[in-house]
């Protein structure tokens, strides 16, 4: 009887030697495969996400140039008509054909990773793409990086159908997709590399394989959008030299008190959530309505107090040119912290990981300031605060603070507070699950899956 085993020590027959050559070179090709195709899904990423980009700075300029030297009701008007326009458009796609590209879409690709939840890459990507474009363009308090992850792993997902890959390479090549879009997003490829490692670690099915696909995608998008955008840091801020020993301490008391925001954020995040649901009651009428209402309110605000409104990735460098008065960052920080939930919770294409960063900015500024009129012998920067104030906000709400050191410094190039933005993001995380606090990406998942299963129960009954 011929042998198959590769480790046999008996003799094998002549005629079975064709058959053990094709197993070998199947065996040898695959994994060859996967990463090829994890390069490609890499490039396609990155090039829709650079287009995803430069579709919402194309809107945000032609309505800027529709608005340009109007009086001042007219702004009103028709900056309110404008905006809410998109923000009908945004919210419509979104109820009608693909309620999952609602919100950042990371929980998304989490549930999917787990298979918890479907990929419909043929309706996300459309939806995702050409909604998120209409809402982030509104003026609303959204990020373009969480639909750059859903947007990347959907991309990877279709690839993975394309090519009929078994269900094992699959889920390398969504995890790889969700890599390069947020690289793509931050022109971070460490950063996108580590978020699927320690952010999705639960979800993550780890093998070398997978590892390499991840870089290897993480890469290619980086590549990707620097040969369309250029090679230079996402924020352009100044480097700031790192802070004498004996003021690293200060850095720790931040990271506790980012830890007790943290905490405190991703409970009024879910809150909101259930809010809006109280609200529109999943009704497209009245979903489609309150997004309009909210894209045309922030729509105004952005004409005439742009501070509050937008993602905040423009913003940053604005704060750090120290044209604010400590009194006038609280104020801003304030208003922004009820924008973002305003918008983030009201179920539009668009993520939280900028307007966060933002948040954490003004809030680490703050903290700067006032340890900087405290100490003066420590020769404190403000702006070395900020810059750690804003991987600490992440880390206490996200809970990846590894990711949230890389992320920040690949996004400012400022590596010389490495180890500031260790202890503050270290505090941070320590503070928030001391308090009880879990990622905010896995209680989203959590609500998505109950209300799938209320609706799931609900539309039972009424067949029954």
């Amino acid at each position: 009887m011929a042998q198959d085993s590769l480790f046999s020590s008996d003799p094998v027959p002549a005629g079975s030697h064709p058959r053990l050559v094709l197993r070998l070179i199947q065996q040898d090709k695959m994994p060859l495969w996967v990463l090829l195709l994890a390069a490609i899904v890499g490039i396609l990423a990155g090039l829709v996400c650079g287009l995803f980009e430069s579709g919402v700075s194309w809107v945000i300029a032609q309505r800027g140039l529709l608005l340009a030297d109007r009086p001042w009701w007219q702004l009103l008007l028709m900056g309110f008509a404008i905006s809410a326009l998109l923000g009908m458009v945004g919210y419509f796609l979104t109820h009608t054909f693909a309620p999952e590209a609602g919100g950042s879409g990371i929980p998304e690709i989490e549930g999917a990773m787990e298979d918890l939840r479907p990929v419909r890459w043929w309706r996300v990507l459309p939806v995702k793409f050409f909604g998120g474009i209409c809402t982030l363009s509104s003026g609303m308090v959204l990020g373009r990086e969480g639909p750059s992850v859903q947007i990347g792993g959907n991309v990877g997902k279709m690839v993975a159908d394309l090519f009929r890959l078994p269900k094992e390479h699959g889920h390398a090549l969504l995890a790889a997709g969700a890599a390069g879009g947020l690289a793509a997003a931050f022109n971070a490829p460490l950063a996108g590399i580590l978020f699927v490692m320690e952010e999705m670690r639960p979800q993550f099915r780890y093998s070398f394989l997978a590892i390499k696909a991840v870089a290897i995608s993480a890469v290619m998008a980086t590549l990707t959008l620097q040969n369309m955008k250029g090679q230079h840091p996402v924020i352009a801020l100044p480097h700031y030299d790192a802070p004498a020993l004996k003021a690293l301490w200060l850095f720790l008391f931040m990271g506790a008190a980012f830890g007790v925001l943290g905490f405190v954020f991703n409970k009024l995040v879910l809150a909101c959530q259930d809010g809006y649901l109280a609200l529109h009651q999943n009704k497209r009428h009245r979903f489609v309505a309150i997004g309009m209402l909210v894209a045309g309110t922030f729509g105004v605000l952005s004409l005439f107090v742009p501070s509050v409104t937008g993602g905040g990735t423009d913003l940053i460098p604005q704060l750090m040119d120290g044209g604010y008065a400590m009194a006038t960052l609280f104020v801003i920080f304030s208003v922004r912290l009820v924008a973002t939930l305003v918008c983030f919770c009201s179920g539009a294409p668009g993520g939280v990981f900028a307007p966060t960063l933002a948040l954490g900015t003004l809030f680490g500024l703050v903290f700067g300031y006032i340890f900087h009129a405290a100490f003066p012998d420590l020769g404190i920067e403000p702006g070395a605060f900020a810059i750690a104030g804003m991987g600490a906000l992440f880390a206490a709400t996200v809970r990846a603070p590894v990711t949230g050191i890389v992320l920040v410094t690949e996004m400012t190039d400022n590596y010389q507070l490495i180890l500031p933005m260790m202890i503050t993001t270290i505090g941070a995380t320590i503070v928030a699950q001391w308090l009880g606090g879990r990622p905010l990406y896995s209680q989203i998942l959590e609500r998505t899956l109950r209300m799938a299963e209320r609706l799931r129960l609900a539309d039972t009954s009424k067949a029954g």
